[in-house]
C-alpha cells in the first residue's frame, strides 16, 4: 500500500512537471512553425505514437460511443491545441500556464449547467473567485508578451501600438480561457459518455478520430518547405514531438489511471503545480513575471481549492 502511494506521488509530480513544461515547448515550436502547424504537429504526432496499439483498442462494439470519443478528442485535445499555440503568439508562456489553472472551475461550471450535476455554495464561490483571478491577470499592464509582429497593424504611433498590444493580451487570454472551457467540457463528456471505457482505449479512439484530421491539415500548409528552410526546424519539431508524446499521448493515459487509483481530488490537484512550473520556465526564458502575477494566480488556485473542497 505504501509503495502504491509513493508511485501515485511520483506520477503526480511527473504530470505536473510535464504539463507545466508544455507551454515553453509550444513556444520553442513557434521558433520555426506557425501556431496552427505546432498544434497540428502535436496532435498528428500523438496519433502516430498511439497508432501501433490501435488495433487492440478500436473495436466494433465501441461504435455507439463514437460521439463520446469525438467529443473527448475535439474538445479535450484538438481545439485547445490550436487555441493555446495561437495564444502564445500574443501572451507569454508563463501567463498561458497561469490561466490554464481555470480548467477545474469550468469543469464544475459546465457539469452544473449542461450535465445537471449538483454544486455546493462553496463551489459556486470558488468559480467566482477563480474567474476574478483570471480577469486580474489580464488587467495587469506590465505584462511582457511574446507578440507576433504580423498580428499588429503598423499605425505609426506608439499610443496605437500600445492599444494594439493590450487588445492582443485580451484576445490571447480569451483563447486560453476558451481552451480551458473546452477542457472542462471534455471532462464532463468523458464522465457522462465514456464511463466504463479504459483510459488507454478512450485516448487511442479519440486520437484515431482527430489525428488524421490534424495530419491532413498539416500537409496542406508550408510545413515541408519550413522543414527545409528554417534553421531551427528540426529542433522545433523535436520539442513539439516531446510535447505530443509525453504531454498528450502518455500523460492523458497516466492521468486517467491516477484518477482511478488515487481518486479525482488527488489527481485534480496537479492543477496547483502546473502554473508554478510554467512560471519557472517563463523566468528561465527571460519573460517578465511580477509579484502581482503571484497574487492573482494565488486567487485562481484558491478558487480551484474551493471547487475541489469536499466539505
Amino acid at each position: 500500500m505504501q509503495n502504491r502511494s509513493i508511485i501515485h506521488w511520483l506520477i503526480f509530480i511527473v504530470l505536473g512537471l510535464t504539463w507545466g513544461s508544455s507551454f515553453i515547448l509550444m513556444k520553442r515550436g513557434l521558433d520555426s512553425f506557425t501556431s496552427d502547424q505546432v498544434a497540428a504537429i502535436r496532435i498528428f504526432t500523438a496519433f502516430l505514437f498511439l497508432l501501433p496499439i490501435a488495433y487492440r483498442h478500436v473495436k466494433r462494439e465501441l461504435l455507439p460511443k463514437t460521439f463520446g470519443f469525438a467529443g473527448m478528442g475535439i474538445f479535450g485535445n484538438l481545439l485547445p491545441a490550436f487555441m493555446f499555440t495561437k495564444a502564445e503568439t500574443m501572451i507569454s508562456s508563463a501567463l498561458t500556464g497561469m490561466l490554464n489553472s481555470l480548467t477545474p472551475v469550468f469543469t464544475l461550471l459546465i457539469g452544473f449547467f449542461a450535465f445537471r450535476q449538483k454544486a455546493r455554495p462553496m463551489q459556486v464561490i470558488g468559480i467566482i473567485v477563480g474567474l476574478a483571478g483570471a480577469v486580474g491577470l489580464l488587467l495587469l499592464k506590465n505584462e511582457k508578451n511574446n507578440v507576433d509582429p504580423n498580428l499588429i497593424v503598423a499605425t505609426g504611433t506608439i499610443a496605437k501600438n500600445v492599444v494594439a498590444e493590450k487588445n492582443l493580451i485580451w484576445i490571447g487570454g480569451a483563447l486560453v480561457v476558451l481552451a480551458t472551457f473546452f477542457y472542462g467540457l471534455s471532462v464532463n463528456i468523458i464522465k457522462s459518455k465514456l464511463s466504463g471505457v479504459s483510459a488507454v482505449t478512450a485516448t487511442v479512439c479519440a486520437m484515431c478520430i482527430i489525428g488524421p484530421i490534424a495530419g491532413v491539415y498539416l500537409f496542406t500548409t508550408d510545413f515541408i518547405q519550413r522543414m527545409h528552410t528554417m534553421p531551427l526546424a528540426w529542433e522545433s519539431l523535436g520539442y513539439v514531438s516531446i510535447l505530443a508524446i509525453f504531454g498528450t499521448a502518455l500523460s492523458v493515459i497516466v492521468y486517467n489511471m491516477l484518477i482511478i487509483e488515487a481518486g479525482t481530488l488527488f489527481a485534480a490537484s496537479v492543477t496547483y503545480i502546473i502554473p508554478i512550473v510554467a512560471i519557472m520556465w517563463g523566468l528561465f526564458d527571460g519573460e517578465n513575471v511580477f509579484w502581482m502575477h503571484g497574487v492573482y494566480i494565488a486567487v485562481i488556485l484558491s478558487g480551484v481549492w474551493l471547487v475541489n473542497k469536499r466539505t
